[in-house]
């Protein structure tokens, strides 16, 4: 019974997760300005232009001032967070399925951590870019949420791993 209840935690868990993205993933299809404009003020370093000048000078270079090269790096980021959506949802079935013992614990737990492992790189990704970027200046919400979600990521990581050992899996 242990082991459908640690199941079920895991499902419940990775779920959470899948929410959240699927609305940031809705968000970003049907009012794409929201997070697209926020997007291209960090690649085009506007605040920290304006507010840093004396800092901005040292890493001017590294600003992208192309519209559509901004707007195709975000379609990128949109359809890689649609796929870790989908990913998310697909662990979070097999890991029911897993817990209703109709699939090995092992493949849902495996399929559970790659599906984490992408929402992790999502949010790793924010902030290597960020860190190029120097979204600290001026984007620190931004930051923090990255963080967050980064966190979060790996606490489920730490679960699905620590409950696929204790399951002998």
């Amino acid at each position: 019974m242990l082991d459908t209840i640690l199941l079920a935690a895991q499902a419940f868990s990775l779920a959470c997760m899948a929410g959240w993205l699927t609305i940031g993933a809705m968000e970003n299809l049907l009012h794409p300005f929201l997070n697209e404009t926020y997007t291209a003020e960090v690649m085009d370093m506007a605040r920290m232009r304006e507010d840093y000048p004396e800092a901005y000078h040292f890493v001017a270079y590294r600003r992208v001032t192309s519209p559509g090269l901004r707007r195709a790096l975000f379609r990128c980021i949109v359809v890689w967070e649609i796929a870790a959506t989908f990913a998310l949802w697909i662990g979070v079935g097999g890991l029911g399925l897993a817990a209703a013992g109709s699939l090995a614990p092992d493949v849902a737990v495996a399929i559970a951590l790659v599906a984490t492992m992408m929402f992790i790189a999502t949010w790793c990704g924010f902030l290597i870019a960020g860190n190029w970027f120097c979204y600290w200046f001026g984007h620190e919400g931004g930051q923090n949420t990255h963080f967050q979600m980064t966190l979060w990521g790996m606490l489920n990581a730490v679960f699905l791993v620590a409950g696929a050992a204790s399951l002998g899996v």
